[in-house]
């Protein structure tokens, strides 16, 4: 049943025994029709198929937890604001359920925080089915279970999307990213994201092979981009940028932290990078390590200490065998490996740029070499 608060006076989401409702307010006009609030609460478990209707407004108030097979379609113009109220508020779309989420460059998609600071709220969290080399896990956040055999698993879609002031910390080993996607598969589109200001990742990956597009990670604390599980998906146009001083890695990527080697290996393919660091206390730019492989072609990676870092010996060999490569890279000062397999000399002589000066040190700069950011970024 698709649940539409334009027509509906009164609705309750169900939670276990209990229940969380909101009621419209009576207009009381000649044919007795209703005129719904302008803000409506979420909360609870879904079950069954619900549509937030476009340019209207609601608050998050605790977890919203999307069960198989149940869809949460967010129109375009919609804003979710996370309440301030002491529960964790964050977003969970289960494995088998999905999320159609599209906004337009004019009217994206917000999903933001009452209060306008990093850490704020939980995110967003979606499971799904695609492989991981960690195999059957559970997410983090909610306790979902995710992983498994079906490369082409469909969580659904996400287009023009921001996420605002997420990373809130759970305990002292569990924070929450911008999006956090669990073995999800390639079925699901994933095209113009943004995760800003947030207190831990802005996008991770944990294993899958889901392809995105369009992505850009402003001033989130920990690292802008991060992989690790096996994820094998592609990743193209996508930009990060740091200003806050305590911000971490622009890309931080592993394989498995407990088993280098362990299978399906994660081996994205990306291009169309364009990375500025914060010149701040973390040194790492991209970070490779933990026996990831990577294919990287027409980057620029800028502002920080190490723009490029190598760690382990599977990572290294992986470049130098050819079973990784860069392609058209240009760094700020040079590649630097834990083991000197792979050396800056082998980067360059591959065709790549070292020891570069780039002009980009505002958003301004940035988004004249990436017009498509324009008008539904921040």
């Amino acid at each position: 049943m698709k649940a539409n608060f334009l027509r509906t006076a009164t609705w309750a989401m169900v939670l276990g025994a209990s229940m969380t409702a909101f009621t419209a307010c009576d207009d009381d006009d000649e044919e007795g029709t209703v005129t719904p609030p302008s803000t409506e609460t979420l909360s609870g478990v879904i079950n069954s198929d619900l549509t937030l209707e476009a340019g209207r407004s609601y608050t998050l108030n605790g977890a919203l937890q999307v069960k198989a097979p149940a869809t949460l379609k967010i129109e375009k113009g919609v804003t979710i604001t996370a309440n301030n109220d002491g529960q964790v508020d964050y977003i969970l779309i289960e494995k088998g359920a999905k999320i159609d989420a599209q906004g337009t460059a004019e009217e994206p998609i917000v999903m933001t925080a009452e209060v306008k600071e990093d850490g704020a709220w939980g995110g967003l969290h979606i499971c799904g089915d695609a492989p991981t080399n960690s195999g059957s896990g559970v997410s983090e956040i909610g306790n979902a279970a995710y992983g498994g055999n079906n490369a082409a698993d469909n969580s659904g879609i996400l287009k023009y999307v921001r996420m605002e002031y997420t990373g809130f910390a759970f305990d002292d080993e569990h924070e929450s990213n911008g999006i956090s996607f669990y073995g999800v598969g390639n079925g699901t589109q994933v095209s113009y994201v943004q995760a800003y200001m947030g207190a831990d990742d802005g996008l991770e990956f944990f294993g899958g092979t889901v392809n995105v597009d369009h992505c850009v990670v402003v001033d989130c604390t920990d690292d802008s981009f991060d992989w690790t599980e096996g994820w094998s998906g592609r990743g193209s146009y996508m930009v990060a940028y740091q200003t806050d001083p305590t911000c971490d890695c622009l890309i931080e990527a592993d394989n498995n932290e407990t088993n280098f080697a362990a299978t399906p290996i994660s081996h994205p393919v990306l291009s169309n990078l364009t990375l500025v660091g914060n010149n701040g206390e973390e040194p790492n730019g991209v970070l490779l390590r933990r026996g990831t492989y990577a294919e990287i072609s027409n980057a620029q990676i800028t502002g920080k200490t190490n723009a490029l870092a190598l760690e382990s010996a599977e990572t290294e060999n992986s470049f130098a065998g050819g079973g990784s490569k860069f392609t058209n890279v240009a760094i700020s000062g040079e590649l630097n490996s834990e083991n000197g397999t792979y050396t800056n000399a082998m980067f360059v002589a591959a065709g790549n740029l070292a020891n570069q000066t780039f002009d980009l040190g505002s958003r301004d700069k940035i988004e004249a070499s990436n017009m498509w950011m324009s008008g539904w970024t921040k």
